[in-house]
């Protein structure tokens, strides 16, 4: 039946393209009751047809395209109803028999934005004064068709007075009705759209004749007020990765930066702009900026490693889109585990971090994969092979089971790629020239050029001779109970804890609502006093808590972050346990916590024998 099936859509697939785009037109005006409203006017020829509901969303590494919520489906040929069945099998495949004398099928559907969530687009991504638009949830397209040569003219209304930003080109604009230039579905999935009342959008600057913007949609009119200060930051990050990856492979770019509490927090690459979403006040409170300063820099990198180079596993026959396609995670830790090396570097290479900030941010990295007590039994590479379930693994005994470690330990192995590398080549060479060599080329439109394991060794030989099969296989493969920090230990700093929270570790903690000690008692407490989680055999849990109890009293008095420091500081000066009152369920239970060894936070220190390679790598490149 497949293959049947797959071999008619296949037949349909000439005509529709003949007959020209595919008109979508996307209703917002109920975006603030979440609902989107969507009219299609799908070309078809009599006979058995597939329709299908995007599934696996590019750069969501899993089958998270949201058909729940999906509603209302009608169809109609000539002004009749054409009754539909889903895939029995298949939950994103309608079937549909196109009567005689039809051309053109008449879709609509409704698509529900869901309320406050979490997740990647599939999450909150509608409050009263804005929206993101996905299109891969306002769509669908013939099975079998190619989604690089299939055409899609798209048409969005926007409330009265919402401003919008996207990198999707722009036919017309007419009032709140905006018009599109035809593009090819792929094109179309990867150009979302932000909009709202309270939106701003500014220039950060033109480099090799490709310009850049930052669209803030957020709650308020505040929470646009950004500094000059950051805004030069933006602007110095365009410079860098100009300097470090020598070619622009966009016509332009766009960061759409969304400022929410209402909405899920993630960032998402695309190839001309990034879906970013984080909370109201991140651009004008210190905290949050601090602890996302990261974020945009991660996406961006994305649109040369992940867009641009990508592994073929996450690709349909080596081809872009592929909605329907399975992807294949193994290598993920190059497209998310470099990125993440590079992002971070980036970070204070534009001034959006300071070198400490950087340091502290490589040290809590460290320190947690460091203490994973996963790695005993999971090794990286099955980290990257099960993405797709562990994207939405829960936080409970989180170092246990390892969750998508490639992001973090990417950032070790990459490190100690670099250093390796510099070290080797006596200073002459470092990782920036094989980014230059990799993500580089001729640049100035979008394009995908895939590889494989042995593209990105070969790549890396170029650069410098090495056993670098044999230095990834080695990190990848094997189980160990430490990290890797041969990147650290290379470049003139160490691993150190002492009983002293850095600013850092502050923002961070304010950010999460939560209270971690996780390299003291072993524990994550938030706000709201639920221990969300427990590292095992950790102190805490050798008397006897377990993760998702609600932690009522220390030491007799009622759970206070505050207080349950000052106990561990107490306990490091006499032999006295901790006693912690924890609720489960309709269970309360008394916990006495042999632990006598003050608070513990992790730092990077110098090593004075060694010269200090860290604070070159994240030098800016710009201006030496």
């Amino acid at each position: 039946m497949r293959i049947f099936t797959a071999l008619a859509a296949s037949l349909i697939c000439a005509p529709l393209l003949a007959q020209g785009p595919i008109p979508v037109r996307v209703d917002a005006t109920d975006a603030a009751r979440r609902l989107f409203h969507v009219h299609m006017t799908m070309p078809a020829k009599p006979g058995p047809m597939t329709l299908m509901y995007p599934e696996w969303i590019p750069g969501e590494h899993g089958p998270t395209g949201p058909i729940i919520n999906m509603v209302g489906l009608e169809i109609k040929a000539g002004g009749q109803t054409v009754a539909w069945k889903r895939d029995s099998v298949n939950m994103f495949a309608y079937h549909v028999t196109v009567p005689a004398g039809a051309s053109s099928l008449d879709i609509a559907f409704d698509f529900i934005s869901p309320p406050e969530s979490s997740g990647f687009s599939s999450g909150a991504s509608a409050t009263t004064e804005l929206a993101v638009v996905s299109w891969n949830q306002l769509l669908l397209y013939p099975e079998g068709a190619d989604p690089d040569a299939l055409q899609y003219q798209a048409n969005l209304r926007l409330p009265n007075a919402w401003k919008y930003g996207t990198a999707l080109p722009i036919r017309r604009e007419s009032g709140a009705d905006i018009e599109f230039q035809p593009a090819p579905l792929t094109t179309l999935v990867d150009s979302p759209l932000s909009a709202g009342a309270h939106y701003r959008t500014i220039e950060l600057g033109s480099d090799r004749g490709a310009p850049h913007f930052l669209h803030l949609a957020a709650d308020s009119d505040r929470a646009l007020e950004v500094s000059a200060e950051t805004i030069q930051e933006y602007k110095n990050l365009v410079a860098e990765t100009g300097a470090l990856y020598q070619s622009r492979h966009y016509r332009d770019y766009h960061f759409l930066l969304t400022l929410s509490d209402h909405v899920a927090h993630f960032g998402l690459e695309h190839h001309e702009s990034s879906d970013d979403r984080v909370g109201e006040r991140t651009l004008i409170d210190e905290e949050p900026r601090t602890a996302n300063a990261f974020l945009l820099p991660h996406e961006f990198t994305h649109s040369w490693n992940g867009k641009f180079r990508r592994p073929a596993g996450l690709t349909k026959d080596g081809r872009d889109g592929g909605f329907d396609a399975p992807m294949k995670g193994d290598l993920l830790w190059v497209y998310e585990g470099l990125t993440e090396y590079l992002g971070e570097i980036l970070t204070p290479r534009s001034g959006l971090w300071t070198p400490e900030q950087y340091r502290e941010s490589l040290a809590e990295t460290a320190a947690s994969l460091d203490n994973e007590y996963g790695r005993r039994w999971r090794p990286l590479e099955d980290t990257a092979v099960a993405a797709q379930v562990l994207y939405t693994a829960t936080d409970d005994y989180a170092a246990y089971r390892r969750g998508v470690d490639y992001y973090p330990e990417g950032t070790l192995i990459w490190l100690e790629a670099d250093v390796t590398i510099r070290k080797l080549s006596q200073g002459a060479k470092s990782l920036n020239d094989f980014c230059g060599a990799f993500h580089g080329g001729a640049g100035g439109k979008p394009e995908m050029k895939t590889y494989v394991f042995e593209d990105v060794v070969a790549g890396l030989n170029a650069i410098q001779p090495y056993d670098w099969a044999g230095f990834f296989n080695q990190r990848l493969h094997s189980t160990a109970p430490h990290a890797p920090l041969g990147g650290i230990e290379g470049s003139g700093w160490k691993l150190a804890y002492d009983g002293v929270r850095s600013d850092f570790r502050k923002d961070y903690e304010e950010v999460g609502k939560l209270t971690d000690l996780s390299y003291s008692l072993g524990i994550k407490v938030q706000d709201d006093g639920t221990i969300s989680d427990v590292a095992l055999q950790s102190p805490a849990f050798q008397a006897g808590i377990g993760p998702s109890t609600k932690l009522i009293a220390v030491d007799n008095r009622q759970y206070s972050p505050t207080l349950l420091r000052e106990a561990i500081q107490a306990a490091a000066k006499n032999s006295k346990p901790i006693e912690l009152l924890t609720k489960s369920g309709d269970f309360y239970q008394v916990h006495r916590i042999e632990y006598h060894g003050g608070e513990r936070y992790p730092h990077l220190v110098r090593n004075d024998s060694a010269p200090d390679v860290l604070s070159r790598i994240i030098a800016p490149m710009v201006g030496k």
